[in-house]
């Protein structure tokens, strides 16, 4: 017997406004002009000439038009939002700064000049992809075939995936691809002239790793017959070498810097804080003369004309209100965040002292604006401020908290720097364990176990006092 029952079930539908703001939203400043231009180009009905220069005849032929005389059973509204960002005037300089091509783009573009099949492009192709943000396959190959398989449709063999990872180790930066440390160090030094201490390095690095990385040193002098001095400098080679080469991309790829526009300026003058967005402003929006012309022509003619012109307008209308409004709702929700953002952290934007940055998470923004956590993640997202001190992406200023031993909340910011602060002044001949660097960090009023020391630690790339220790 089949059982039928009736459910009444509340679903939300997003408005095409809705769902054009959330896109915009997201977007940097960049993106965003690059978002207006394609969206002038493919709707004939938004026009973002300037009125200057534009003669009477002319701006008779192109006023708004209604479609009350085509449709009136649906009319659409005239709307204009006047404001100059385009057009035939000098565009605004931009203060721009640079930051350097993504790692995982590096690699793709490093790839393409590969003489590879297509099969072996996208093996490689995946491989890149699979790679931690440190630039590290942690990964057994065996896994990454099978995910492979089920994941791209790509068959392959353990003997082909190995190749293809041997051609992405020879990848820069050097060390990329790298399975372990080890691998990432030799990588490294295979990469360098092959000079006496480059061959000692690597000979230590593969047959002394252990002894290494337990700074068992005189063992290893005695195992190579080197004195200290030699040693000392064959260390001083090794430090210098990249741990984790995802991290960054070197200097040599400057030239292939991405410009970053920052979304918004603070400026601190007499005392206050001040947000704009002086880069930013919406085009004028208007029926073009073709347009007008078009209105008027389908106005005297079919009835079934009519209506298609008709029909085929007010989308076109619709949407570029829809467009618009985004614009605007994307300016508001960005300025009421950042203005919030500007409030929470008022003390530390006077000067860019970190240790004046409070923990604030999203849901502290959240409350303050009235918006979603989701809607604050988007604006924070890929945005940059340009301050009195320097650039900053907005994620910079988020933080969680812990408090000290006067009860009061700190950032995880401040006590990592403070956290710096020890290991660089501590003797490199002793250097501070974890417990010690919990007394020490207690004494400077820092409430911290030693579990989060070693995150923190971990964190900041700052080895175990024993990796730390020099001769």
């Amino acid at each position: 017997m089949i059982k039928q029952e009736l459910a009444l079930k509340q679903q939300q539908k997003l408005s095409p406004l809705q769902i054009q703001t959330i896109k915009i939203i997201e977007l940097p400043i960049l993106e965003l002009e690059q978002r207006i231009r394609k969206e002038l180009e493919e709707n004939p009905v938004l026009d973002d000439s300037p009125e200057q220069g534009r003669d009477k005849e002319e701006e008779e032929e192109t006023k708004d038009v209604s479609l009350s005389e085509i449709d009136e059973d649906d009319p659409i509204p005239a709307y204009r939002l006047k404001v100059n960002n385009w057009g035939k005037d000098e565009r605004p300089q931009y203060n721009t700064f640079s930051v350097k091509q993504s790692f995982t783009q590096s690699l793709m573009e490093q790839l393409g000049f590969r003489n590879l099949n297509e099969h072996q492009h996208a093996v490689a192709a995946f491989i890149i992809g699979s790679l931690d943000d440190d630039g590290y396959l942690r990964r057994p190959i065996d896994s990454l075939i099978d995910d492979m398989a089920f994941r791209a449709n790509i068959e392959t063999t353990e003997e082909e995936a190995l190749a293809m990872l041997k051609v992405v180790q020879e990848f820069e930066p050097a060390g990329v691809g790298a399975r372990d440390l080890q691998e990432c160090l030799l990588l490294q030094l295979r990469a360098e002239q092959q000079t006496e201490d480059v061959k000692l390095a690597e000979r230590i690095l593969t047959d002394f790793f252990q002894e290494f990385s337990n700074r068992h040193f005189q063992k290893i002098m005695s195992k190579l017959g080197i004195d200290d001095t030699v040693l000392k400098r064959i260390i001083a080679k090794i430090v210098k070498l990249n741990p984790a080469p995802g991290g960054q991309i070197d200097d040599s790829y400057n030239d292939q810097a991405q410009q970053i526009v920052p979304d918004f300026l603070l400026s601190y003058e007499n005392g206050n804080l001040e947000v704009s967005m002086p880069r930013f402003s919406l085009p004028e929006i208007r029926v073009n003369k073709k347009y007008a012309a078009l209105l008027m022509e389908a106005a005297g003619s079919s009835e079934r004309q009519k209506k298609e012109a008709a029909t085929f307008v007010k989308q076109k209308m619709d949407s570029a209100k829809w467009f618009v409004e985004a614009l605007k709702q994307r300016h508001n929700t960005l300025m009421s965040t950042m203005q919030a953002i500007v409030d929470y952290q008022h003390d530390y934007f006077i000067d860019g002292d970190e240790s004046h940055l409070r923990p604030m998470v999203l849901k502290d923004i959240a409350e303050k604006t009235g918006f979603d956590i989701s809607t604050i993640s988007r604006v924070v997202n890929s945005k940059y401020i340009e301050t009195h001190f320097g650039i900053f992406p907005l994620k910079y200023f988020f933080s969680e908290g812990l408090e000290n031993q006067d009860g009061e909340e700190i950032s995880t910011r401040e006590l990592k720097k403070a956290l710096q602060e020890c290991v660089d002044a501590e003797d490199k001949h002793h250097p501070l364990t974890d417990d010690q660097l919990v007394e020490v960090l207690s004494g400077k009023g820092y409430k911290v176990a030693r579990r989060t020391i070693a995150k923190y630690r971990d964190q900041l790339g700052i080895p175990s006092a024993r990796l730390r220790k020099e001769l």
